[in-house]
């Protein structure tokens, strides 16, 4: 005899489905990161991957902690992604990554920094995301 359903397992933050079908889409960005600004970006649900796109000639900084955060820059926390190259072409990077939050910063010299951030989310609840500390992050 088959054995009953014993209910309905939701989207959760192991569920390994949750990561397999594609992404609902984000897309967010600034146009006006001041020099040594911060902007965090939080999601409304865990996501599957993130795209950052740096828009101009300065560098930007892409982290999971905040800059102020005790070992994030001097640690080397953060992807670094230069400006633009001579001939326009923004530098970008896609990471697969569950997270909820994501800071992107600008180092002290330079205008203003564009960017963009476009994000794969899954149906996991931003709340069930666990906090993102410890050794290549925080450490």
């Amino acid at each position: 005899m088959a054995e009953k359903n014993r209910g309905y397992h939701g989207p959760g933050i192991g569920n390994v489905g949750s990561y397999q079908v594609s992404g609902i889409p984000y897309i967010t960005g600034s146009e006006s990161l001041a020099a040594n600004g911060e902007d965090q970006i939080s999601f409304p649900s865990v996501t599957r991957s993130i795209t950052v796109q740096n828009h101009t000639a300065d560098v930007i900084r892409v982290h999971f902690a905040s800059k102020d955060t005790a070992n994030t820059i001097s640690g080397f926390h953060f992807v670094e992604l230069d400006g633009t190259d001579g001939a326009g072409e923004m530098k970008q990077v896609t990471m697969n990554v569950k997270c909820s939050d994501l800071y992107i910063s600008a180092p002290n010299n330079g205008s203003a920094r564009k960017y963009r951030v476009f994000a794969e989310l899954t149906g996991i609840s931003a709340n069930e995301m666990f906090a993102l500390t410890g050794p290549g992050l925080t450490d």
